[in-house]
């Protein structure tokens, strides 16, 4: 049987983007199974204790973008700390995400498309025309997903993503959830490979 990941995420993280090409490497290096689960950051950090961006700490707010610049080189990539359109609303970008899903297809494609476009192309995912854009772009019926997504029930998955993310313990995008174990940050994710590859079982707050 595939081991199952649950990969809790937002369109509006940074991290996530960054993580995610080499995630989508382990996961199919390892004949893992992906459970796609969007969740709103700022409902998450306020449940969790955390705090936005702007509220942090100007420290914290430096030490940010020290760390984007070192990840940014470290994985090959080519964007902009400081993308024109962001932050933005990612309501409906995330549940356009559960809308593919549901689907039956995978969202990958897409969310390749999709982080590139926030981070390295400066477009706003917010509009409704640049995510259909992008839909096509991935094979997928954009109208059709559309509709999905401004429905009630990707509103209430969405909502039910978020209750599982505090119940069991994820505070912050990306988290990879490998039976009960959270992996936070994009910079776990060779934990993640170790605990894959080792086949151990999961670690808990209470050895």
């Amino acid at each position: 049987m595939p081991r199952i990941i649950d990969y809790y995420f937002s369109l509006v993280s940074p991290w996530a983007y960054i993580g995610h090409a080499p995630f989508m490497d382990i996961v199919q290096r390892h004949g893992a199974e992906v459970n796609y689960k969007p969740v709103f950051l700022g409902r998450v950090f306020a449940e969790t204790g955390g705090l936005p961006l702007a509220q942090r700490h100007p420290a914290r707010q430096r030490y940010r973008i020290l760390e984007l610049q070192r990840w940014r080189d470290k994985r090959g990539l080519a964007f902009n700390i400081t993308p024109k359109h962001w932050p933005f609303d990612v309501n409906l970008a995330d549940r356009f995400v559960i809308a593919i899903n549901a689907s039956g297809k995978s969202p990958d494609a897409f969310l390749r498309r999709a982080y590139a476009a926030v981070w390295e192309e400066e477009r706003n995912l917010a509009d409704p025309l640049v995510l259909a854009e992008l839909a096509e772009l991935a094979g997928l019926d954009s109208s059709a997903l559309m509709d999905v997504a401004t429905g009630s029930t990707t509103e209430a998955i969405y909502a039910l993503n978020l209750e599982n993310a505090v119940a069991g313990d994820v505070f912050g995008s990306p988290a990879y959830v490998l039976d009960g174990e959270v992996f936070w940050g994009q910079d776990r994710l060779d934990l993640l490979a170790d605990a894959l590859a080792s086949g151990r079982a999961p670690y808990t707050p209470n050895p």
